[in-house]
C-alpha cells in the first residue's frame, strides 16, 4: 500500500471505542486493548494518546505514552501503537508516533523508551538502550529495549525501567 498523507490528533473520550477496536484488529488479541483501558484510569495516564484518522476523523492508528520511570527519573514509554490491518503499510502507524512523540517534546518530556521491533522503531531515532545504560527487570531481547532522547539539554537516565502498574510487569 501506498503511503498516505494521516491527520493526527489527541485521544477524544468518545474515541475510547474506536481505539480499542484498532488494537484488537491489530493484534488479533485483547491484550493490548485491554492495556489501554487499564491505563486510562492509571496514574501512569499522561494524556499523550494520539490516534491517526481516516477522511471521516475515525481513528485508524494508535500511539500511547504513558508514565514510566528509570530508576528515580521520569520517562514515558511508548505502547502499544497499532493500526487497523486495511491501514497497515499507508503511514498511518508512523504519524501517530510522530505526533506522540512530537507532543512529549512539547512538554518537556526527557526521554522515551519501547519494546519492540529493532528494525522498526530506529526510523524515529530510538537507538538500543542497553548503550545508555537502561534495562528491564524481566527477559527481553537486547535489541528490543530502546530508548530516545528527547532533549538534547537533559542526558537519557540510566537505571532500569520502572513501567505503570497497569502493565502487569
Amino acid at each position: 500500500m501506498a503511503t498516505l498523507h494521516w491527520t493526527t490528533r489527541p485521544e477524544r473520550p468518545e474515541d475510547a471505542e474506536a481505539v480499542r477496536h484498532v488494537n484488537l484488529s491489530a493484534f488479533g488479541r485483547a491484550d493490548e486493548a485491554d492495556l489501554v483501558d487499564r491505563l486510562r484510569h492509571d496514574p501512569a495516564w499522561e494524556g499523550l494518546s494520539l490516534v491517526a484518522v481516516d477522511d471521516a476523523d475515525r481513528p485508524v492508528g494508535h500511539a500511547l505514552l504513558t508514565r514510566c520511570h528509570i530508576d528515580g527519573a521520569p520517562a514515558l514509554a511508548l505502547a502499544p501503537c497499532a493500526v487497523v490491518p486495511e491501514r497497515q503499510r499507508t503511514g498511518a502507524g508512523t504519524a501517530a508516533i510522530r505526533a506522540a512523540l512530537e507532543a512529549a517534546r512539547a512538554r518537556g518530556e526527557g526521554a522515551v523508551v519501547v519494546l519492540g521491533h529493532p528494525e522498526y522503531y530506529p526510523r524515529f531515532g530510538f537507538a538500543r538502550a542497553a548503550g545508555a545504560g537502561i534495562r528491564v527487570d524481566f527477559e527481553v531481547p537486547d535489541e528490543a529495549l530502546m530508548v530516545l532522547g528527547l532533549r538534547q539539554d537533559r542526558p537519557v537516565p540510566a537505571g532500569t525501567v520502572r513501567y505503570a502498574r497497569a502493565f502487569g510487569l
